[in-house]
């Protein structure tokens, strides 16, 4: 009877190892390099392990693309994305969604020289307005809804130009384009950037979707639900842990999403018909 017992706890034993054994790689979709990762999510790391109790490793990406490829191959269990990037990666990879992570004062607008010729939004037609980083939801998407919410066609009442941003800053005080898209935190750092320049703004989009953190598929349900709980139960003490990375600040303020729905991405749908794109099988390039 006791050898029996004692077979059985050491089979029980083995098996939880077992369960655990395998660590769960997590992988951010706009870091590129594992130093960088860890410089960022390092610490995030390690609260994530501490709060689960399972071995969370980081896992570099190269692109948006490579991270769909890492969940379908079964390379990565958990990817933290944008926005745009998760309505495709919701249509090639059908992950699940985690938690949402809230960006405060997080929407897209679109800005003009403060004493420039453009003092409202109808000034803005048959011009030229530059945005960021091409499919990017607070510097492309976004600020051209935010036109469009106003009847302000993109293509047709305004030729939209793809540059970077201090670039395009650069753009419009030389006045070779007559406004830019991009997002609050952006504006703000160009103000800084450019001291002596007074920006204003034409445009201010709704508040836009979270970045979202989403599992592979097929996930085991209780390694979801461990890490789903973390964050649930100590959301304070992770959100600590990520605003360690300085590119990170842009949580500063913000907390987890635990009650999110696939519907709650729609708008980020509605932005991409309005560039001219119906269909998010492919990313925007």
């Amino acid at each position: 009877m006791l050898r029996s017992l004692v077979f059985a706890l050491a089979a029980t034993v083995a098996a939880t190892v077992s369960a655990h054994a395998d660590p769960v790689r997590f992988a951010v979709t706009d870091i590129e390099g594992l130093e960088a990762l860890q410089q960022e999510f390092g610490g995030f790391q390690e609260a994530l392990e501490a709060e689960t109790g399972l071995d969370i490793e980081l896992i570099a990406v190269s692109s948006r693309t490579a991270a769909v490829e890492a969940l379908n191959a079964g390379q990565v269990e958990l990817v933290l994305t944008g926005p745009a990037e998760y309505v495709v990666m919701k249509e090639l990879s059908d992950p699940r969604i985690v938690v949402a992570w809230q960006r405060p004062d997080y929407f897209a607008q679109v800005a003009v020289l403060a004493n420039g010729p453009i003092r409202t939004i109808e000034d803005l037609k048959g011009k030229k307005i530059a945005f960021g980083s091409v499919g990017s939801t607070s510097q492309h998407l976004g600020p051209a809804q935010a036109l469009a919410d106003q009847g302000i066609v993109y293509g047709e009442d305004y030729e939209p130009v793809i540059i970077s941003r201090n670039v395009a800053a650069e753009a419009l005080i030389r006045g070779d384009i007559a406004a830019m898209g991009l997002n609050f935190g952006h504006l703000n750092a160009i103000r800084e950037a450019f001291p002596d320049q007074a920006f204003a703004v034409v445009a201010r989009g709704r508040d836009l979707p979270n970045d979202i953190l989403v599992a592979r598929k097929d996930i085991p349900e209780e390694t979801f639900e461990t890490i789903r709980d973390a964050f649930l139960e100590n959301g304070n003490a992770l959100m600590g842990a990520v605003l360690q990375g300085e590119d990170n600040q842009k949580f500063k303020g913000g907390t987890f999403l635990t009650d999110i729905q696939d519907s709650e991405y729609d708008y980020v749908r509605s932005m991409y018909r309005t560039i001219g794109v119906d269909t998010f099988t492919a990313f925007v390039e």
